[in-house]
């Protein structure tokens, strides 16, 4: 188990949101020859693969995320050979580049779509999903925009209605189409040869629609005439994750398959954890992101569940992961932390770097920034739950701007970067940067953590959630404390010899082990290792 290293598998991986890391040229947008420039501190943070936020060129409706173009980059990033540069330069210092890839739909503006609304002659027509309109006029069927509204668009001059899950500008693709699905998968292949390291798919199962169009049924105790309109209220049977997905996957892990160590981890949309597995495996997906963990309240026996369903799912032939940040999810500081207090965001960094699986870091977490408050005439995010908040530039410095950008920058920096930055934090043993470095360094030297299995322990208290890993001979044991009270725990003493405590923190006021138990202050844990005598 811990001879065969992989590192997507034993390492930890960093998203960057692009836009925001950092500004070299002062248009207030962050660019590739930004990420550059900060590999080394990635390197030295101690990670192993860096996801980045799409950087292919878009209009920006939804931030990258309706692609014009698959073959090249953004401008306002950079260009091809500064990409090149970036794999390059992450290469020499054994990092990992994972690209984003959006492939259910495109943007409007896309060549492509461009093309097939010309005529439904025309040979792109049937690269999108179109429909007449129904036999007594009107949308072909009740399907939902998950942005409010119609999924369906109608066009004049064609007389017909266009499919789009999300924004009317993002047309979904038609991957029933033959030509489409090869060409998609061509842009794995476009991208591998140059180097890339693996892929986070977006959305991925939703690349089909059912092919009859049926209508999707309401969700029991709904009535038609009080959720006209209500994506929630619907069950979204018709509109994703329809099984010729399965074969898809198939496609993707083959062609990954036929380059070494690359890696493929899918956003499964609008379905339960167990369904998110079943696109995971040795002829699927490396890996799934599941929200069950991050969505859990701040309790001990609330991720204790989270974290058990989702490790048995995986089993033995495959491999879970973690994460609590990202571009779409308000930061978990802004969720948990109390104020400017760093206890809890340890809290939370101690559980997800010792279970089992891939951790997945957000930029700037590990200097706990929080989200930004916008007024509504602020905001630039058209989705509308607002997802600016935890977008805000990286901050890297006390100076102007947090460092980030000379010109102004796309989104406000948070007002606490004078005080919360890389700078400070990198200066003083006892931050929470020093914590990230430390904690990960831990995780890298012992196989349990990185590599070995997971087994949780029954802790008598519902404030304390406890487990186990083992790899080899190795033994570790986990105790973290969710409750604001000090609390006690008597550790186990069957099936080894003796406990010692590894790490508790880098604080003045951390667990304490006293003989055969361990005292742990509010939100504090302890990792300790099983000694022979």
């Amino acid at each position: 188990m811990t001879d065969n290293k992989l590192w997507w598998k034993n390492g930890i991986i960093y998203q960057i949101y692009p836009r925001s890391f950092q500004d070299t040229n002062g248009d207030g947008i962050g660019d590739l020859a930004g990420i550059i420039q900060h590999l080394d501190y990635l390197q030295d943070l101690g990670v192993d693969g860096i996801w980045l936020s799409p950087i292919n060129p878009s209009p920006d409706v939804d931030f990258g995320y309706d692609v014009a173009d698959y073959h090249t980059i953004d401008p306002k990033f950079g260009n091809l050979q500064d990409f090149d540069r970036l794999l390059q330069e992450a290469h020499k210092r054994d990092l990992h580049i994972i690209m984003d890839l959006v492939l259910s739909h495109t943007s409007d503006q896309h060549r492509w779509f461009q093309e097939s609304k010309k005529s439904v002659n025309n040979p792109y027509h049937d690269w999108y999903v179109w429909h007449d309109p129904a036999p007594k006029g009107g949308v072909p069927n009740n399907w939902l925009s998950i942005w409010g509204g119609s999924a369906w668009e109608y066009d004049e001059n064609l007389g017909q209605y266009y499919y789009h899950m999300f924004s009317k500008h993002q047309p979904d693709l038609n991957w029933h189409n033959p030509d489409v699905r090869s060409t998609m998968l061509d842009v794995f292949r476009y991208w591998l040869d140059k180097g890339v390291d693996g892929f986070r798919l977006d959305v991925f199962n939703n690349y089909f629609q059912d092919a009859q169009f049926r209508d999707n049924p309401l969700k029991p105790g709904f009535s038609l005439d009080k959720v006209l309109g209500k994506f929630d209220a619907y069950e979204h049977i018709y509109d994703t994750s329809q099984p010729e997905m399965i074969g898809v996957v198939e496609d993707i892990r083959r062609i990954m398959n036929s380059y070494p160590e690359r890696y493929v981890v899918g956003e499964t949309f609008l379905v339960d954890s167990a369904t998110a597995r079943t696109f995971i495996g040795p002829n699927g997906l490396h890996a799934g992101f599941d929200y069950a963990f991050c969505n859990s309240p701040l309790s001990a026996r609330a991720f204790g569940k989270a974290i058990q369903y989702w490790d048995a799912l995986h089993g033995e032939d495959a491999w879970p992961n973690y994460f609590f940040n990202n571009h779409d999810t308000p930061r978990s500081t802004t969720r948990f932390a109390k104020g400017d207090n760093d206890a809890i965001p340890k809290l939370l960094l101690a559980m997800q770097l010792t279970v089992r699986g891939t951790p997945y870091l957000y930029y700037g977490e590990e200097i706990g920034m929080r989200d930004i408050k916008l007024h509504r005439s602020q905001t630039l995010d058209p989705f509308h739950q607002g997802r600016d908040g935890c977008r805000s530039p990286m901050q890297w410095n006390s100076r102007l701007n947090a460092g980030f950008s000379s010109g102004k920058p796309w989104l406000p920096v948070n007002q606490d970067y004078i005080v919360r930055n890389v700078e400070s934090q990198a200066a003083s043993t006892a931050s929470l940067l020093a914590f990230y470095k430390e904690l990960i360094q831990l995780r890298r030297e012992h196989p349990a953590l990185n590599a070995g299995k997971l087994e949780m322990t029954e802790a008598g208290n519902d404030d304390i959630l406890v487990y186990q890993r083992q790899a080899d001979e190795e033994k570790m044991l986990i105790v973290l404390n969710f409750s604001k009270q000090i609390v006690s725990y008597q550790l186990p003493t069957d099936g080894f010899n003796k406990w010692e405590l590894l790490y508790a923190g880098n604080e003045a006021l951390i667990t304490q082990m006293v003989e055969n138990e361990l005292h742990l202050p509010a939100y504090g844990f302890g990792i300790l290792i099983s000694r022979s005598e």
